[in-house]
């Protein structure tokens, strides 16, 4: 109600000795009706115990499906921020065993770490220039703590990396982790629940995706990086050795 809208309180009714001051049931009743669309808008009640913890758990469908993928020429390359080492670990073993049922060779696969997530960008990038790989998987942990930090990491994290992709055309997967809570990453980290795998087979499938797209993964050299199966119009030569890669 604003000020000035000429509302006026009703009159206290004034009841004669020995009348009851109970509201009739019909007013009761009006009151209730008046009420319920309130009621019915009004925020829930924030979930405690064992309702809280299983909202805390829940993750949004049951991911994607993966057809037979054939990864025998596919080279993953896998990053992984420092901080979490025991669910960052559990999520790069996934990840390990779905590109070996997708059959990538051990010796295709690169691996390296960086500090934190805020490094993936950066570090997913060199790798990508390195022309070593046909597809990148960083791997990082995020959980929200009482500050603006975890929004300001998480924006800059999936912006860097999504730059990266479409900047270098080599597919950069997403395997950060963003998390209200500790427990929420565990579940998505260790046990039935772990991403590692499905992070694995899209890294695969996005491998096959630009060796298709590039011709293979030696054929030729990709926007100046890469190994050429020829020895004629060759634009540059790699340097003999890589720091990190």
């Amino acid at each position: 109600r604003m000020a000035g809208d000429g509302h006026r309180q009703p009159q206290a009714r004034r009841y004669p000795r020995g009348e009851s001051r109970a509201a009739p049931q019909h007013t009761m009743l009006a009151v209730t009706l008046a009420a319920l669309p309130s009621l019915l808008l009004s925020p829930s009640v924030p979930a405690t115990g064992s309702r809280a913890r299983a909202a805390a758990v829940r993750m949004a469908g049951d991911g994607p499906s993966f057809g037979d993928l054939d990864g025998s020429t596919a080279r993953i390359g896998i990053i992984k921020a420092r901080w979490h080492p025991e669910m960052s670990d559990s999520l790069i073993a996934g990840a390990k065993e779905a590109l070996a049922a997708c059959g990538v060779k051990e010796e295709n696969i690169v691996e390296t770490e960086v500090p934190g997530s805020y490094e993936l960008p950066l570090a997913a990038r060199y790798m990508a220039l390195s022309g070593s790989v046909d597809a990148i998987l960083p791997v990082g942990i995020l959980i929200k703590g009482d500050t603006y930090h975890f929004e300001a990491i998480s924006d800059s994290v999936s912006s860097g990396l999504m730059s990266v992709g479409m900047q270098t055309g080599v597919p950069i997967l997403f395997g950060v982790l963003t998390c209200m809570s500790e427990e929420q990453a565990r579940v998505r980290s260790i046990g039935p629940g772990n991403h590692g795998p499905d992070w694995g087979r899209a890294a695969v499938e996005m491998a096959l995706l630009r060796q298709s797209a590039v011709g293979g993964p030696k054929s030729k050299f990709f926007m100046g990086f890469g190994d050429s199966g020829e020895d004629d119009a060759k634009p540059m030569t790699r340097p003999a050795e890589r720091i990190g890669f």
